[in-house]
């Protein structure tokens, strides 16, 4: 067992479709009209948030995701349109919501503490009011008087919440509720009406439009409360909510609690069938004790009730899973049944399912139809999935199967791109072959162009998942490749460096004689670390080549046979504390460059080791390039094909310094300037093999509006491409075949296909 670490005018629009007939694919047309840009390989797979079906309109609905990006349906989960970065960025403590009776107008947290409107169904959004302190729980909009809305506020000392009674265009706190805003249900029956708000600290109910209140936490043992909804029909409401579960004196504590009408305090609902465990079932177990989170029912019938559950073990029935209940809480039934290795799998096999034979589970979080109960859109990681008849089955919202889902089966992009992507590649032996170096789940390829994609079959593939980093394509011999692989991701990103995640971990080198279908690990000396970089010199013997690979922490490393032996060449290259090798590239006339990233400690960056660095001799000796400038982060480098002394270097701000920009020397590092400076962080350059003076610059993390620019002049000025949606562009592939084509790879996006220009 194991579990996985875990988005015109008519002559205009003739141009496009031309554009399209050459480039081999025709855009699809979205609701904003055409778009050149679409993203490219598989899709979920990263980590997703706050689902909301649409409550005017079924087949709508709306995701974030951790990486930035918020994405919308309009046809129930097949296709889904990444909102554009610019116009919103995406929160996974805040869940947005739809007008109750206008699909056209979305409520939408954007970044941390912003709300932002669009009335146009999500193609444009405007600022609607901006929270000190960050936005946490659901945007709650009253489905009878949708002037009425609730967010919560997070602050240091504790939330708070806040209401307006005009559409969001002001907004005052409430002086009852304490505590984080967990959810709130409005309360309609003839000339009577409620509010009742839930945070983490208990629950509150007012009569008079948010002004006075009362405490209804009267029957809770504790506080903590997680989920909160409520329901009513015939003028009677029921409410719902969840607490942390707990072991006291060997029984069961907390869960499930409901309240009706007329009654005095809440009372438990863990109702028959229900994990009441209070003990792990097995070593796999996510809590030791059973835990409910998100809880959700309706006006249309409030006695049916939905609860994610967070398991005690993996099989059922200590799984996570998602239980509904149709009396009120008195009975409950496990809806979500994944893992094929167990009876009555009910859920549409991914891309992992098949290729690994099980499940890897997460805590749901979900959204049930406010018209009809059996339909449910949940989110379980990063995977998406739909239930249209009460949880007997559900299909994948967040990919579909080309044909039949067995393995080596290929698999569609359906626009739900929320990965990281670091390369992309087009085979030079067989240009239907593509291939994408992952985040999370590591490596896909294309037999296609690109159409559809075969995620790595769990036979002959490395021992280090996570991560793929960089191929080497051998250019004399057909289907051998190279490849750097990692159990440790966002080399050389904010992540890393500002130590977000664990920088240490396993990777290595392996080898492929079948076009990417499997691999095998390389030894030879080779270092446990991090693999960032593998590059292969062409002038070598095609019988035994050789080949350079970068390690974060442990330098570059060097083989003449092919990759049997390695050996550390590492005479000059950073210091003791710095060998963080995240690029490593070789020029055409044989020059070697190695790229050392930025180290910080005690919150400051270090100046020791790194810095770009040369080498003429092959890796045995190697000369600093960037001593004469700032280059305390730098995350990537391109050298200029025609000449080796022409180097541009993406930089990032520093604690002694503001060297962010693209820089570049053309006297090989005696003298630098900076040609460019968007952003406090900039990922790179890349120069276009077929149009000179052509430079695209990528900004990566922190980019204010815009992550891809371009240069027509050499460098004297960049404009954005703004016809991408993602701003976290990281690296510029050109298809040999199309200059009129371009790929990027990002940061939490995916892979955009588009027009170079």
């Amino acid at each position: 067992m194991k579990n996985r670490p875990r988005p015109i005018q008519s002559i205009c629009l003739i141009c496009i479709f031309i554009f399209a007939a050459l480039a081999g694919f025709v855009p699809a047309f979205a609701q904003e009209g055409n778009r050149a840009w679409q993203p490219v390989g598989l899709s979920g797979g990263g980590a997703m948030f706050n689902p909301v079906i649409c409550p005017a309109e079924a087949q709508v609905a709306m995701v974030h995701c951790d990486m930035s990006a918020a994405y919308l349906t309009h046809d129930g989960g097949a296709t889904w349109r990444m909102i554009d970065t610019s116009q919103l960025r995406s929160n996974t403590r805040c869940r947005a919501a739809f007008d109750p009776g206008n699909p056209q107008i979305i409520y939408s947290p954007s970044g941390s503490s912003e709300i932002k409107v669009s009335r146009d169904g999500g193609m444009h959004w405007e600022s609607l009011a901006h929270f000190d302190g960050g936005l946490v729980g659901p945007i709650c909009v009253d489905a009878h008087n949708p002037s009425r809305m609730f967010v919560g506020v997070g602050s240091s000392g504790g939330g708070s919440v806040r209401y307006s009674g005009d559409q969001g265009k002001n907004w005052r706190a409430c002086d009852g509720p304490k505590g984080n805003l967990v959810g709130a249900y409005f309360w309609h029956s003839g000339q009577n009406a409620a509010c009742f708000v839930a945070t983490d600290g208990g629950v509150w109910r007012c009569d008079d439009d948010a002004k006075t209140w009362q405490d209804a936490s009267e029957g809770l043992p504790f506080k903590g409360l997680r989920g909160f909804t409520g329901g009513s029909k015939d003028g009677r409401f029921t409410l719902y909510c969840t607490l942390p579960g707990q072991a006291q004196g060997g029984q069961y504590a907390g869960g499930i609690y409901r309240r009706s009408s007329g009654a005095k305090a809440w009372e438990p609902a863990n109702g028959n069938a229900l994990n009441l465990e209070t003990k792990p079932f097995d070593q796999w177990a996510s809590n030791p004790v059973a835990q409910y989170f998100q809880i959700e029912t309706t006006d249309q019938r409030p006695e049916v009730v939905w609860v994610s559950g967070g398991g005690t073990g993996v099989p059922p029935p200590h799984h996570l899973t998602l239980y509904r209940s149709d009396d009120a809480g008195k009975n409950w039934h496990d809806t979500f049944l994944a893992d094929p290795r167990y009876p009555g799998c009910n859920v549409e096999k991914d891309y992992t399912v098949v290729e690994d034979g099980q499940f890897y589970s997460g805590i749901a979080q979900f959204s049930v139809d406010a018209h009809n109960p059996g339909h449910v859109l949940q989110i379980m990681g990063g995977e998406c999935y739909y239930t249209s008849d009460d949880g007997v089955s559900w299909r994948a919202g967040h990919t579909q199967c080309a044909g039949q889902p067995i393995k080596g089966c290929a698999w569609t992009c359906t626009g739900l791109v929320v990965t990281t992507t670091w390369r992309y590649y087009i085979d030079p032996h067989e240009p239907n072959r593509h291939y994408i170096c992952y985040t999370d789940i590591g490596f896909a390829r294309s037999l296609d162009a690109g159409k559809t994609w075969l995620w790595w079959s769990q036979a002959g593939r490395p021992p280090w998942t996570n991560t793929c980093y960089e191929l080497a394509i051998d250019p004399a011999a057909a289907g051998r490749i190279w490849g750097a692989f990692s159990q440790i991701h966002d080399i050389p990103n904010a992540n890393i460096i500002y130590g977000n995640h664990r920088s240490e971990g396993g990777g290595g080198i392996c080898r492929s004689d079948d076009f990417a279908a499997t691999w095998t690990p390389l030894k030879g000396d080779l270092p446990v670390a991090p693999a960032t970089a593998i590059v292969l010199d062409p002038k070598s013997s095609k019988d035994s080549r050789t080949l350079y690979a970068g390690f974060f922490g442990k330098g570059v490393y060097k083989s003449t046979d092919g990759g049997k032996n390695w050996s550390a060449k590492n005479a000059g290259l950073g210091d003791g504390a710095n060998l963080r090798v995240c690029d490593v590239q070789i020029h055409p006339d044989g020059t070697l460059f190695a790229l050392i990233t930025a180290l910080r400690k005690d919150g400051k960056f270090q100046s020791g080791g790194v810095g770009l660095y040369r080498s003429s001799d092959g890796g045995d000796s190697w000369q600093c390039l960037t001593s004469s400038i700032s280059a305390l982060w730098p995350k990537a480098f391109a050298v200029d094909g025609h000449d080796s002394r022409t180097i541009y270097l993406g930089l990032c701000d520093n604690t002694e310094q503001k060297a962010g920009g693209l820089w570049r020397t053309t006297d090989g590092g005696q003298n630098w300037s900076r040609i460019f400076r968007e952003s406090n962080q900039h990922f790179g350059a890349f120069l276009s093999p077929s149009h000179p003076g052509w430079i695209y610059a990528t900004l990566c993390e922190d980019a204010p509006k815009y992550g891809l620019y371009l240069s027509k002049d050499n460098g004297k000025n960049f404009e954005p491409l703004k016809g991408m949606p993602f701003d976290n562009a990281m690296r510029v592939t050109f298809d040999p075949a199309n200059a009129a084509v371009i790929y990027v790879t990002t940061f939490g996006g995916s892979i955009w296909r588009g027009p170079a220009d």
